[in-house]
């Protein structure tokens, strides 16, 4: 696959930067500051990488103006570094072309609809009334259940499998394994089954709706809602390894981190920042710009944007066996000292 390349005077112009150096210069890739070469850009966004900028040979540097001085060759300078570096490595990423059409080995419903711009993959399979939009991508081995919407320019990687009741929005990107739409965890327990009592599952009604723009990472599985559906607005962003429970409710422009969990109900607020291996309980609410630390269990539902952790942090395991062996008994160190206090105060 051929690689384009740009001019400098372009990237500046389209990304509306601030260049200093020769603006023919030649870009036709990306890389880091020390394995960038003379026809590649790379980017400066995090002051503890600055002594590496005075011996880079990348061609040009995506930088702050308060590195601009220290810099030995040609620079764009924005305001934040990394999001306009985003922006300008999307330029160099070369995606396979995704011709229109469907391929043979694809089953398809009679009743679904699949528009003449999509691009259908091998082995693919499309059940009753599912809607493929325009310009959608389906890589191979994909599965788009009963009454599944994939809406305009969404783009499935390979072996998604949306189960039932799934609507997309536009734009949407998932990656290789995830599965959307499947079963919420809902159970009774009957205690007249048996001598002990059974489990009896409850049947989940409802679908899955995600707004455009989301992406849903790796192996990520979002469960349809019991009666209502789990929902995720626009602009949401989910790393591989994720659990969506059903009818959680997930606002835009929200970012969760790999292996994160929220149970059942929980809604998200906008704008939050889920760390990896956090967790939410059931039920519980997160107010707008909430950001929960890696390993976190949220336990009760938080009102006020900030940042929140849980935990201990990690010590040397020696301190760590003496304090966990301290914490059994912290409930009687308390007791004690309150009493103590008490007999203080009387004298």
């Amino acid at each position: 696959m051929n690689t384009i390349a740009h001019p400098l005077s372009e990237l500046a112009e389209r990304f509306n930067l601030s260049l200093h150096g020769d603006g023919d210069r030649l870009i036709d890739g990306v890389g880091t500051l020390t394995g960038a070469g003379p026809s590649q850009l790379s980017f400066l966004s995090n002051s503890k990488y600055a002594a590496q900028l005075a011996t880079t040979s990348a061609g040009v540097v995506v930088l702050g103006r308060e590195h601009l001085a220290d810099c030995p060759t040609a620079a764009l300078v924005a305001q934040d570094p990394y999001t306009a570096y985003a922006r300008i490595a999307a330029v160099f990423e070369r995606l396979p072309q995704a011709l229109p059409g469907i391929h043979p080995s694809t089953v398809v419903a009679p009743s679904a609809q699949i528009s003449a711009s999509a691009s259908i993959g091998p082995y693919c399979v499309i059940e009753e009334n599912a809607v493929i939009g325009d310009g959608v991508f389906l890589g191979p081995h994909c599965h788009v259940g009963a009454d599944c919407v994939v809406g305009t320019q969404s783009r499935l990687v390979a072996r998604v499998t949306l189960v039932t009741r799934v609507r997309l929005g536009q734009r949407v990107l998932i990656h290789p394994g995830a599965v959307i739409g499947s079963d919420g965890f809902g159970l009774a327990f009957d205690r007249s089954l048996s001598d002990h009592g059974g489990w009896v599952k409850l049947p989940q009604l409802g679908g899955v709706r995600i707004g455009d723009d989301c992406e849903i990472g790796a192996n990520t599985t979002i469960d349809r809602g019991a009666l209502e559906d789990t929902v995720l607005e626009e602009d949401v962003r989910l790393d591989n390894q994720i659990q969506i429970a059903h009818n959680v409710y997930i606002g835009a422009h929200t970012a969760m981190a790999g292996c994160a969990a929220v149970a059942g109900s929980a809604r998200i607020g906008r704008y939050c920042m889920i760390g990896g291996n956090a967790g939410v309980l059931g039920h519980l609410e997160l107010a707008d710009r909430v950001t929960i630390t890696a390993k976190s269990l949220v336990t009760h539902s938080i009102r006020e944007p900030g940042e929140y952790s849980s935990g201990v942090p990690l010590q040397e395991n020696r301190h760590w066996r003496k304090n966990a062996a301290r914490f059994k008994h912290l409930d009687d160190h308390v007791r004690r000292l309150t009493a103590l206090e008490k007999d203080k105060n009387h004298e």
